[in-house]
């Protein structure tokens, strides 16, 4: 049986594999990669649907819960027991461990862990190798060998991506994308449990920051529409300092809302980093506790000691010497950039032509910037981190060194060449607007422009129909081949580092930077970033 009842099981998990075409297939010896692969996860207790695309084959998974408690149990995942207790997951005491608030015994992240598990923990388990047949050709799948990991190399298994439950994500689309009478009110308990709490965080701050930006936007209008004239040096200051105490309050009001969707979820992020210090397992028993033992003892801690002393000098002077690389790479580039487009800037009489020149000097600064993040990013894997914590302070640090330095250098560098507010708020207004329509196109309609062109090119670069092709569905109406062709939520320093909402939280961040340091300059910022968000 290879169709089931989708409405029986959630599939979540999808391997890509090409599409078996009967003429291509020999008689003889071995066995057919897809069918043996499609073998080994019936014998993993997997629920196996198989789509059939219009280039590729689509094998979608499902798992009882039975299945990935037993999973969890091997992986020995922590959770939270109804005492309040973090303890290893064991299946057979279930009954002792919370449940997620929709019911479900996982949340998403476990259930990824546990498919993944499943899915590359396939190995050969007999002693000798096993022949695969693929198109016409044969793979050698070696003992003790992973059968995804095997055939991902042989470039068979073409990717493993999960894909979404349809009821939740129409559900979803109904109570919060399409849902425009809430403005900024979003069902964050759902959002948790469909995508986890990153994404939740994400949206309970964007959120709120959109609520909060209501009050300094209608004072930034007002501000900006009325002509206090004489007054004006005296308004303007005092807004800077309303503005100042809105931020902090802001931030505080944060911190408490952070606090309580962390409570209500129960997410306790560890206390601390690791320890720094690493220490040897040796102990010394009553037994041997001669004065040369004692000697040697400490010959080998102090050994020891001035090892961990060295290999942290090492580590300080190489994350110097790439915080140095980072800053003078940014200021010997970006500078006489900055001086060109200043320059230039001035000179020209038009305002179509500054609104292109802007044009052209913002998508080359994103350009160059996001080169400079994928090179940050590369010295960060070269650095000798303690544990992630410092590694992931080390990437937000240079990163954002980096994007703030490029975005607000030359609006400083304009500030201080013109002296005049009107020119600064020109080039404010310029850029806000350029940035904004950039950051759309690039972000939603040439991703969107892709998957199209993805579709059309599937669709109508489809040779004659194959014959003896697998059962199964063959059209493009099936959402997981929509879902294949969708362009990867990847951050741009490199998918290997962070994820998408990397560049989300990065954007937001310059936000709030360009609206409060140039509050003064032009109120009505505060305006355009309300309706951006």
């Amino acid at each position: 049986m290879e169709t089931l009842n989708e409405e029986r099981w959630v599939f979540e998990m999808c391997v890509v594999v090409p599409k078996r075409i009967a003429d291509q297939v020999v008689e003889g010896y071995g066995y057919d990669c897809v069918d043996v692969l499609v073998d080994e996860f019936y014998k993993t207790g997997l629920i196996v649907d198989r789509v059939v695309g219009i280039h590729d084959g689509f094998i979608k998974l499902a798992a009882p819960v039975e299945v990935l408690g037993k999973a969890a149990t091997e992986l020995q995942l922590k959770k939270r027991t109804q005492i309040g207790v973090d303890l290893q997951f064991q299946w057979d005491e279930a009954e002792a461990f919370t449940k997620q608030s929709d019911g479900s015994m996982f949340s998403w992240f476990e259930r990824f862990r546990c498919y993944n598990h499943l899915i590359y923990g396939i190995v050969n388990k007999s002693d000798s190798p096993v022949i695969l047949k693929s198109n016409c050709r044969d793979v050698v799948w070696e003992p003790g060998e992973s059968l995804v990991r095997k055939l991902e190399k042989e470039g068979i298994v073409k990717e493993v991506f999960p894909i979404h439950d349809e009821m939740k994500r129409k559900r979803l689309l109904r109570c919060w994308a399409l849902n425009w009478w809430d403005l900024t009110d979003q069902p964050l308990d759902e959002i948790y449990c469909y995508y986890g709490p990153k994404i939740a965080t994400y949206f309970a701050f964007l959120g709120m920051y959109a609520k909060w930006l209501f009050i300094p936007a209608a004072f930034g209008i007002i501000l900006q529409s009325v002509a206090f004239r004489s007054l004006q040096f005296l308004v303007l200051p005092l807004f800077f300092i309303c503005i100042v105490s809105w931020a902090a309050f802001f931030f505080q009001f944060w911190k408490r809302k952070n606090s309580t969707l962390l409570a209500r979820w129960q997410i306790c992020y560890p206390d601390g980093a690791e320890s720094t210090y690493k220490y040897t397992d040796t102990e010394l028993s009553s037994s041997h506790s001669s004065v040369e033992l004692l000697k040697k003892y400490a010959a080998d801690k102090s050994e020891e000691k001035e090892k961990i002393q060295r290999e942290e000098l090492s580590g300080l002077m190489l994350r110097f010497r790439n915080d140095a690389i980072i800053i003078l790479s940014t200021i010997g580039l970006q500078l006489p950039f900055e001086l060109a487009y200043a320059h230039l800037y001035e000179s020209i009489g038009s305002d179509i032509m500054k609104f292109g020149l802007t044009t052209v000097y913002l998508y080359a600064i994103q350009y160059f910037t996001q080169m400079g993040g994928k090179a940050s990013a590369k010295l960060i894997k070269n650095e000798k981190n303690e544990n992630s914590e410092y590694k992931a302070n080390s990437l937000v640090y240079k990163v954002f060194g980096l994007y703030f330095m490029q975005s607000y250098i030359g609006l400083l560098y304009h500030a201080i060449l013109h002296r005049n507010f009107m020119t600064l708020r020109h080039v404010i207004i310029q850029r806000l607007i350029v940035s904004e329509v950039l950051e759309i196109v690039i972000g939603n309609l040439l991703p969107y422009i892709k998957f199209s062109y993805g579709k059309y090119r599937a669709v109508h670069n489809k040779r004659k129909p194959e014959t003896g092709s697998v059962a199964g569905k063959s059209n493009f109406s099936s959402r997981v081949e929509k879902e294949y062709l969708k362009p990867k939520f990847s951050a741009s320093v490199g998918e290997e580092l962070e994820d998408g909402l990397f560049d989300e939280f990065l954007e937001l961040a310059l936000q709030f930077g360009m609206v409060m340091m140039f509050a003064c300059a032009f109120p009505a910022a505060f305006a355009l970033a309300a309706l951006v968000n």
